[in-house]
């Protein structure tokens, strides 16, 4: 693989200074698109009112979703997404910019879902909130009306993995299979956060827990560092890849960290450890 250069990249990440730099921008959207585990009982869209970027529209992962699916916030269809992204008065014309309060947590899964939607203009800011902070950022709650806009999306199908093509990539051994959460969850040595899910693995799947791609500032690794992490998994370009969690969201931080070293043309799937740890007849693996 071929790193891409340390460099501000609209597609993949930019930095805060990029963001102050462009924040003025005609065509420029920034989106808070944070989101909390279950457990963590933090409202993302409270502390968005309390203090966000000003300018910012808060791009809700839960709601933004497959409503009709008992599993959480699965990908809609391009139909319902466009109408929500309309809502936000974003057109296809626009770069967004995703953040999150966390660092580099939750603006992952946004990102994808717009690459997912055939947004190419899109990225996540580095660091998030507090990188906007550290730097002397300010933070208002006001918050804005905006215009609907017109929005199309359409589903690129290659950027998404269903439970059935889950179940032959796994049995097959035919893809690289990224697992993003913790080893311990991995292994099967430490639960489930969801009720009654046991833990372990699929199938020839690796491990890779997210923290590993990113630093302790919650940014993301330099393309150099991310190089070499990859290079040791043996993940090249002549593998097929999938990215995996538990439900969709820190899996999004992998493919950000494959886009950011020019590995795009990469699956997420979608149902994740939630789907598979709960459907019978999918094999699990501890160890």
């Amino acid at each position: 693989m071929t790193a891409a250069p340390n460099t501000d990249d609209p597609r993949t990440l930019v930095s805060v200074q990029w963001v102050r730099n462009h924040i003025s921008d005609r065509n420029l959207v920034l989106l808070d698109a944070s989101w909390h585990m279950p457990a963590a009982e933090r409202d993302p869209y409270a502390e968005y009112v309390d203090g966000h970027i000003p300018g910012a529209r808060f791009f809700d992962i839960d709601a933004i979703s497959d409503t009709s699916s008992p599993l959480p916030h699965m990908l809609p269809t391009a139909e319902a997404f466009a109408a929500s992204v309309s809502g936000l008065g974003i057109s296809n014309a626009d770069q967004i910019i995703i953040y999150d309060a966390v660092g580099l947590f939750s603006a992952a899964r946004a990102w994808w879902m717009f690459r997912a939607m055939g947004h190419q203009n899109v990225a996540v800011m580095d660091g998030g909130l507090p990188a906007w902070l550290a730097s002397g950022g300010t933070t208002t709650d006001a918050e804005e009306d905006f215009e609907p806009a017109p929005y199309e999306a359409q589903l690129n199908p290659r950027a998404v993995t269903s439970l059935s093509a889950m179940q032959a990539a796994s049995a097959g051994a035919s893809h690289v299979i990224l697992d993003a959460r913790p080893a311990g969850r991995f292994d099967g040595s430490q639960p489930e956060p969801r009720p009654g899910l046991p833990s372990g693995h699929m199938p020839n799947a690796t491990s890779l827990p997210f923290p590993n791609v990113v630093t302790a500032d919650g940014c993301l690794k330099s393309p150099s560092d991310l190089e070499n992490l990859f290079a040791g998994l043996e993940v090249g370009h002549k593998k097929n890849i999938i990215t995996t969690c538990g439900s969709g969201v820190t899996a999004a931080i992998l493919t950000l960290a494959l886009a950011r070293i020019g590995v795009e043309d990469t699956s997420l799937y979608d149902g994740s450890w939630t789907q598979w740890g709960s459907t019978e007849g999918c094999p699990i693996e501890t160890g």
